[in-house]
């Protein structure tokens, strides 16, 4: 049988053709949740970082700490935060001005600011990707899509292994921004909080 045919077999069985053999799709994903808690934050550091992204994992009493020096690292000087990002993140945050994010923010002015500091809503392990909803401490989409330098914070516990996983935890209705790696002529950072 030719790779033609093969095709037209699957799509006519997929159509319903009688004549056509029936192609089984498997629907046993990948389920790490009997995987070790550690093994999927490890895992999720590993592929944020080959999406050319810096990666950090610190503890909860160090992310005040860990945030200033990343963002000192790049010379900040004005970062633009969501209203509701809670201040103990920014607590070490000394020459750096902060902006709350406001529904008035002029764009242009959010272009000129240094970058933008987001939680998320969850993340996955297996892609290294990065998902917001518009939820607490995470702003709207415009504050991750305009600026040059995202710095996202991530909880230990938000990280999900694989994405059939983040789909049920989700909200479709929600605005859902995910992102993997930065885009070109951006850069992109994660501070992993293990509590």
């Amino acid at each position: 049988m030719s790779a033609r045919e093969e095709i037209l077999g699957r799509v006519r069985a997929a159509l319903g053709d009688p004549g056509a053999a029936v192609v089984p799709v498997p629907r046993d994903y990948r389920r790490w949740a009997d995987l070790p808690r550690a093994d999927v934050v490890a895992l999720f550091g590993e592929r944020v970082a080959d999406g050319r992204a810096a990666v950090r994992h610190v503890g909860t009493d160090e992310l005040a700490t860990a945030m200033a020096a990343m963002l000192w690292a790049r010379e900040a000087k004005r970062v633009v935060v969501p209203a509701d990002l809670p201040t103990s993140w920014l607590a070490g945050l000394d020459g750096v001005r902060v902006l709350a994010d406001v529904p008035d923010l002029d764009p242009a002015a959010l272009a000129e600011t240094d970058g933008v500091v987001t939680g998320c809503a969850l993340a996955i392990a297996e892609t290294g990707t990065i998902v917001l909803d518009g939820g607490r401490a995470q702003g709207r989409r415009e504050l991750t899509l305009v600026s040059r330098h995202h710095l996202c914070v991530v909880h230990a516990d938000q990280i999900v292994g694989t994405v059939p996983e983040a789909i049920e935890r989700l909200d479709p209705y929600l605005p859902l921004t995910w992102i993997s790696g930065p885009p070109e002529g951006r850069t992109f950072e994660v501070l992993v909080v293990e509590d």
